[in-house]
């Protein structure tokens, strides 16, 4: 047979091209991770909700990375970072760029490495995530107004020697945040499909490599917020894609645009991904609270959500959530709760208006008591242009066990002749 001689040139080329394309972590490399981990990183718990299990129609395991070390899957891929940087690179410390999970990630695994480690965060920042960042002995450093800014900034000081560790992008990473993967494999034997949140992609990713390479009939769906579906619209449309900013309570999937590693992964290892929506996610935030005492941050609740949200045409299938991180601020903690009480029907404000006399109030009140409601908060206005001179506007916020307990408060103001309104 002729032998064909290739020219140089060529060689050349496709030299170039394989150099251009990154390093995709291997199942030898997700190990490799693992075996990097001693007691700063948890063997999260994998547990059966029978809560969701009837909620959804199947079976539901979650993975509560929520109790994870700084409270997030996060801070896997950051160990391993760090404990793969040469000697030279550790003395010249690291940097990363982060607002919220992959900052305290970072900043606890170079406190337990003993290597300097600076945070670049957005200035507008959450002062808690800011000050747990701080706690781990990190230097912090407000620069921009987003990530992408802060970024930018990360960049520029890490010019002058210390090593950037991407949120996402990275084999290290990537391979840290698999090991997730091989936990659930040898925790459950029987899985049908995994849903997990997606923001960058390294977590999907990591978790996908894990699972394919082990269990290809496992399919792996991920998650992402209506408001930023980046990694859906570049998988859909075959390149990366960069979307306009959006906004989601989810801010741990708020991701304009995956990675490039991560991207080429999703595509060849993911079944499918889907969109969930805000109220989903709060609704279900509550619900883990309320039934199985978890605290669970927007984005760790996403997969969660997405099945609440439409159930499951199977019912005998083993279905495993991830939920990612527990990171969440106690104001939106307070939010989340009357919000998913007024979703659920169990929360109602109400508009009174009654004559300004003694005992007009007491009077709905008592019949308030009758019903066995819950006043959670009254606030009085006499001063308001839609309250009538002689007469005092009250707002009632009601607690009460479901919708059918609202109708009867309802009856009962109409069959008293009060003039009131449902506020929300």
């Amino acid at each position: 047979m002729e032998s064909i001689e290739i020219p140089y040139q060529i060689w050349i080329m496709v030299i170039e091209d394989l150099a251009a394309k990154p390093k995709i972590p291997t199942i030898d490399d997700i190990f490799k991770a693992r075996d990097l981990f001693d007691d700063s990183i948890r063997k999260t718990p994998l547990q059966r909700s029978d809560t969701f299990s009837k909620l959804i129609g199947t079976n539901v395991f979650l993975k509560l990375e929520s109790l994870q070390m700084t409270g997030s899957f996060k801070v896997r891929g950051a160990y391993v970072k760090l404990n793969t940087l040469t000697d030279e690179n550790r003395k010249r410390g690291v940097i990363a760029a982060s607002a919220g999970n992959h900052a305290q990630g970072v900043a606890y695994a170079a406190l337990r490495k003993g290597v300097s480690c600076t945070i670049v965060m957005p200035k507008n920042a959450s002062p808690a995530k800011i000050a747990a960042t701080r706690s781990y002995g990190a230097e912090v450093i407000l620069r921009g107004m987003n990530y992408d800014e802060s970024w930018v900034a990360a960049q520029d000081i890490a010019g002058r020697g210390r090593t950037i560790i991407h949120a996402f992008d990275d084999v290290q990473v990537i391979a840290g945040q698999g090991t997730i993967g091989l936990e659930i494999l040898e925790d459950l034997n029987v899985i049908d499909e995994i849903y997990l949140p997606i923001g960058g992609g390294g977590l999907a990713a990591g978790v996908a490599i894990a699972i394919k390479s082990r269990r290809p009939d496992i399919k792996i769906i991920g998650v992402e917020s209506k408001a930023f579906p980046a990694m859906k619209q570049s998988l859909m449309k075959g390149s990366l894609q960069k979307i306009e900013a959006g906004f989601t309570i989810a801010d741990g999937i708020s991701v304009k645009c995956p990675g490039e590693m991560t991207y080429e992964i999703a595509s060849k290892y993911l079944d499918d991904i889907v969109l969930v929506e805000d109220s989903a996610i709060v609704r279900t935030m509550f619900l883990l609270m309320e039934r199985m005492k978890l605290v669970v941050e927007p984005a760790g609740a996403a997969s969660l959500a997405y099945l609440l949200s439409n159930g499951h045409h199977h019912t005998n299938r083993n279905i495993v959530s991830i939920l990612s991180g527990g990171n969440v601020d106690m104001y939106l903690l307070g939010q989340v709760v009357t919000k998913g009480l007024m979703q659920m029907g169990r929360m109602l404000k109400i508009f009174i208006q009654l004559p300004d006399k003694p005992g007009a109030l007491k009077t709905v009140v008592d019949g308030i008591a009758e019903l066995s409601l819950n006043i959670v908060e009254v606030e009085h206005d006499r001063l308001s242009s839609n309250v009538s001179a002689g007469s005092a506007g009250v707002y009632l916020s009601l607690e009460m066990e479901n919708e059918s307990h609202a109708k009867r408060l309802i009856v009962f103001l109409k069959e008293k002749g009060l003039e009131f309104r449902v506020v929300s």
